[in-house]
Order: C-alpha cells, then sequence, then structure tokens
C-alpha cells in the first residue's frame, strides 16, 4: 500500500468508471480524494459510491457542482490542495452525441478547458485527461492505433473528446500543465449503466428479449471491441500515476507520419478482440451457469447505414504500456465472467433496471 499523504482530485467520481478508480485509490493507498461530480443521470446520485462504502469514508470527499462552470473561489477552499487531477467527467453515450451534440460540447469541451484553467492555478504534479480509442475513429482491418496517429472523429462525442484532449496540450505546451492522456476502449464491470452493451445484454437475456447486434452492411458481421474491466483501467491509470516521470525536454516528437505529436499519450487496451455477437454469447453461456432463467435470441442489424457515426471496429495499440513494464492483471473472460455473476446476484440486480 502507498503510504504517503497524496490527496487526489477526481471528476466524474460518481460514475462507473470513476467508482471502480475510487475502490483502487482506497484499497491501495492512504491517499485522500476529492470528487468533483455534476450527477447527471449516468452518475445513479451517490449509490456507486455507497455501494462500495465509500461514501462515508473519511479520505472521501464529495462535492457536486458543474465543472462546466468555473471553479468559484468557495469551491476551491473545499477542494484545497491536491497533487493529482484526473478529469474523467464526461457525457460519453454516442447515440445521445448524435441526437443532440450541445451537452457534449459544453461538458466534453468547455468542462475540459475549466479544469485545465483551474490545473494552471493550482500546479497538480500531474493533470490525466480520461480519453477513449473513438478519437481515432474506425480502424478497418487489423489495424491498431498507436498514441502518434492523427485523430478522426466520426460522431460527435468523438469530436468532443478529441477537442478535449487537442486542449490538454495546447494547455501543456503553452501554460505547462503537467498533462498525460490517456486513450481506453469499451469498459465494462460492475454498476455499469443497463445502457451499455454488456449489462444492456444481460437484462435482454434474463427477460427473453432478442439482443441487437451492430453488423455491417450484409447483416453478416459483428462489430468487433477490445473490451477491458474498469478495475484493469484504474490499475493502469494508478500504476501511471505512481510510475510514469515527466521529464523536461519538449512534449512534443516527430511520429512516423513525419508530424509532431505528444509525448505524454497512453493507449490501455484490452487483451483479446471479441465482436459482439460472440460477447453476448460468452455472456449467455456465463447465465446458464448460474440460472435457467431466459433465452438466447439475436438480431445483426445494419446500424451503421442507418446512423452514421457509429463504428464497425476500433483498435488501440497497447504495446507503449505493455513496454513500459506494465501487465493487465485480470483476463478478459475472467473478467466478464465476475461480472455476470455479480449482476446476477440478488442483490445486485437493481442495477440492470
Amino acid at each position: 500500500m502507498q503510504k504517503n499523504n497524496k490527496r487526489l482530485l477526481l471528476t466524474g467520481g460518481c460514475g462507473f468508471i470513476g467508482h471502480h478508480f475510487v475502490e483502487h485509490i482506497l484499497k491501495n493507498t492512504e491517499w485522500d480524494i476529492v470528487i468533483l461530480d455534476r450527477l447527471n443521470y449516468a452518475s445513479n446520485g451517490f449509490d456507486r459510491l455507497r455501494d462500495i462504502e465509500a461514501f462515508d469514508d473519511k479520505r472521501v470527499s464529495v462535492l457536486t457542482a458543474d465543472f462546466t462552470k468555473p471553479i468559484a473561489d468557495g469551491l476551491k477552499q473545499e477542494i484545497g490542495d491536491v497533487n493529482y487531477i484526473v478529469h474523467m467527467g464526461a457525457e460519453t453515450h454516442v447515440d445521445n452525441s448524435i441526437k443532440n451534440p450541445e451537452p457534449f460540447v459544453m461538458s466534453n469541451v468547455l468542462g475540459t478547458m475549466r479544469m485545465l484553467d483551474f490545473a494552471r492555478e493550482i500546479k497538480p504534479e500531474k493533470f490525466i485527461q480520461f480519453s477513449t480509442d473513438e478519437v481515432y475513429g474506425p480502424a478497418p482491418g487489423e489495424v491498431l492505433y498507436k498514441e502518434s496517429d492523427r485523430h478522426n472523429p466520426t460522431n460527435p462525442y468523438a469530436a468532443t473528446k478529441s477537442g478535449a484532449e487537442m486542449l490538454a496540450m495546447a494547455y501543456a505546451n503553452c501554460y505547462n500543465v503537467p498533462v498525460m492522456i490517456t486513450n481506453t476502449m469499451n469498459v465494462f464491470g460492475e454498476r455499469q449503466h443497463p445502457e451499455k452493451f454488456i449489462p444492456g445484454t444481460i437484462k435482454k437475456i434474463l427477460k427473453g428479449e432478442k439482443v441487437i447486434i451492430h453488423g455491417n452492411k450484409d447483416k453478416t458481421k459483428a462489430g468487433t471491441r477490445f473490451y477491458i474491466h474498469a478495475r484493469n483501467v484504474a490499475s493502469a491509470l494508478f500504476w501511471l500515476i505512481k510510475t510514469e516521470k515527466f521529464i523536461k525536454e519538449a512534449k512534443y516528437f516527430i511520429g512516423e507520419d513525419g508530424l509532431p505529436h505528444y509525448r505524454y499519450r497512453y493507449n490501455i487496451v484490452g487483451e483479446l478482440e471479441v465482436d459482439n455477437l460472440q460477447l453476448a454469447k460468452l455472456i449467455y453461456e456465463d447465465i446458464k451457469e448460474i440460472t435457467t432463467e431466459g433465452k438466447f435470441d439475436y438480431e445483426i442489424v445494419d446500424f451503421h447505414s442507418a446512423r452514421p457515426g457509429h463504428d464497425l471496429r476500433y483498435g488501440l495499440d497497447g504495446s507503449k504500456l505493455k513496454g513500459m513494464g506494465y501487465e493487465i492483471p485480470k483476463a478478459f473472460e475472467e473478467s466478464l465472467k465476475k461480472t455476470v455473476e455479480w449482476f446476477l446476484d440478488k442483490k445486485n440486480k437493481r442495477w440492470l433496471e
């Protein structure tokens, strides 16, 4: 256990990935955590923090505030001095961004600027900008994007996350904010909102409803992703915070394309590529080991042609982080099985509602 008295500010700490990160920090350090959260629909209020017994932990402070607004003096006083800022709070649902981009621009772009402005003022040791694989756009064939590759967002959510990264890079190079950027692929785990694929699939199987699989135009091939459990993401973030050292040389380096790219960028990637039909079948097999409840029926739909902005495949290259010595603690299939078991526990089924 890390035994120094560091203090960490986490935006979006009441959310799905955020609360897993809170749990990881509490288990592995003696740090204090200040959570800044707007408590929108995806946060489930404080339920996730209560569920992991963090809400009443003396090391955790929860401040409800809209980080798209300037950080007020009173809020600054309550936050206090912090060593690290992890900016995880964001609007994340692609469908919603296609329907209405404005909340995504406000939260993901303007909100990031507010947090970077705050970082300029308090000068933390590190500012971690938590981002997504979607900024790189679709990855056809066997393409895996490296940290130095160009962005090609194909939906408003991806575009706002790309914009947030560009702001973070600008603040690093213009104002010397110590920025790290992490790009993560599809994250799953306990207490995830049922609008997401894995809990949504569990819910549909239990109810005997048809599972919708996004596929290609001919409806012959399902979309694929590199899924990763939220605990593995939390582990990688913590490893970067305590391991990676900033160096004083220029933050830009020249990539393979001959263009300047940002140095402190890291892909956090699951170890196994799985198509969504295969994933749904794995979920069903795990459910069958626990209960005879439900059935599995599916339909592959051409969602991508009808709704431009949904990409069939994403892919990130995780070799940089692995080459630095980081290894994912838990394998995909083991993590998936434990997640399914958790959702099927009687006391946890409320998270599927």
